[in-house]
């Protein structure tokens, strides 16, 4: 990679990243485009990754993680996406559903489930889009009513990152007759024999096909209470919230790799690509471009970098974290471009990576929120920073 070192990293993180890269070479570069064809990896991939180590590396050791940071998981994140392999999103099960186990689990919830997904033994995902509710969560209208000691879930959920594999899902419902957030809670489903759970189809994406991606429908679906995330109902807006800005990050930081590889893999071609008697290189468009474009992946980087260092000190804000968000994504998606204009018709071909990272690079100014809604929060936080 054409990167300069990222002033978090030390000499452990590194041999992660071999880890990770040697990994992701051997056992999901060489099934990537069956996965992309299957729309899936197979279930047995988690545990090969249990068993590397590469799940949940942030979760404190006594619930069977691997006692690292956010550095560690930014590691395997841009190890995954240098590599363009989907197979299964460990973003999401790792980066995201073990934080919220760990943040706001009971001590019993987090023994019970962390140390399973870990192993590999449980694929988890988070279930909050709706058909009628993407981005606006506190439109959601799937809903969690008290009988007894349990739970009845009624509802759908769609766009769900890892719902074909899933044996640990967190439902966000709507548990009170509150408006807006205040009547939402996250309720964990363990989907194994679990009645009134039903899987849709796998979904057709445009990209990331690799990635498992469907619907879940719940009908009358019976969870015992204390499933429920957290001491208390209600309390799912804030856990979402809080959670928010290191997905966003998490988004950031994997589109840092992509930029990266996408520059690698253009260089490469243009220096043997020939044109009128010269080397695409040789061309004055090509080099600004491409000078252009490195520019860009080195601002990514410098960018992400400073966030990863505030997240370290617990210093990242939502309103930065937005940012990073949309501007590394929207980044990401106009360097591929430009990258993948540089190919002429073979860049249009899936069997050239830059195809491939140009259809799976889409989806990021879309999830996490989208960059519209990033840009509403950061206006937000001018406008009360102007308001004193």
């Amino acid at each position: 990679m054409l990167q300069r070192p990222s002033p978090w990293m030390n000499e452990d993180l590194e041999l992660l990243a071999d880890t990770a890269r040697r990994f992701y070479e051997r056992e999901a570069v060489p099934n990537e485009m069956r996965w992309r064809a299957e729309h899936k990896a197979e279930r047995e991939y988690w545990n090969k990754l249990g068993a590397a180590g590469l799940l949940c590396i942030s979760i404190p050791e006594e619930y069977g993680g691997g006692g690292g940071d956010f550095r560690h998981d930014a590691v395997i994140i841009q190890a995954q996406n240098y590599a363009l392999v989907g197979g299964g999103s460990n973003n999401v099960h790792s980066g995201i559903v073990a934080h919220y186990l760990l943040q706001f689990g009971t001590e019993e919830q987090k023994r019970r489930w962390l140390p399973r997904m870990a192993k590999g033994e449980l694929v988890a995902a988070i279930a909050m889009t709706e058909p009628g509710a993407g981005t606006d969560l506190q439109a959601l209208r799937t809903s969690a009513r008290k009988d007894g000691d349990h739970y009845v879930i009624n509802g759908a959920k769609t766009f769900i990152t890892n719902g074909w594999h899933a044996d640990l899902v967190f439902v966000v419902a709507r548990t009170g007759q509150e408006k807006g957030g205040k009547g939402l809670s996250i309720i964990v489903v363990e989907t194994n024999n679990q009645e009134g759970y039903r899987r849709g189809k796998l979904l057709d994406k445009i990209g990331q096909h690799s990635t498992d991606t469907c619907e879940l429908f719940f009908d009358e679906m019976r969870v015992p209470c204390e499933n429920l995330l957290g001491p208390q109902e209600g309390q799912g807006f804030i856990q979402l919230m809080n959670q928010l800005p290191r997905e966003r990050l998490i988004v950031a930081t994997g589109g840092v790799a992509t930029l990266q590889r996408a520059v690698t893999e253009t260089l490469a071609y243009v220096n043997q690509r020939k044109v009128f008697g010269n080397t695409l290189m040789k061309m004055q468009n090509t080099r600004f471009k491409l000078a252009e474009c490195q520019t860009l992946a080195t601002v990514a980087q410098s960018f992400v970098d400073d966030c990863v260092l505030r997240a370290m000190k617990n210093e990242l804000d939502l309103p930065t974290s937005a940012m990073a968000k949309w501007w590394v994504s929207d980044t990401v998606c106009k360097v591929v471009d430009e990258c993948l204009q540089l190919f002429g018709g073979f860049g249009y071909m899936n069997e050239y990576p830059i195809a491939r990272m140009y259809a799976d690079a889409r989806v990021g100014r879309i999830y996490g929120g989208s960059n519209e809604v990033m840009k509403e929060l950061i206006a937000r936080s001018l406008e009360a920073h102007a308001l004193g």
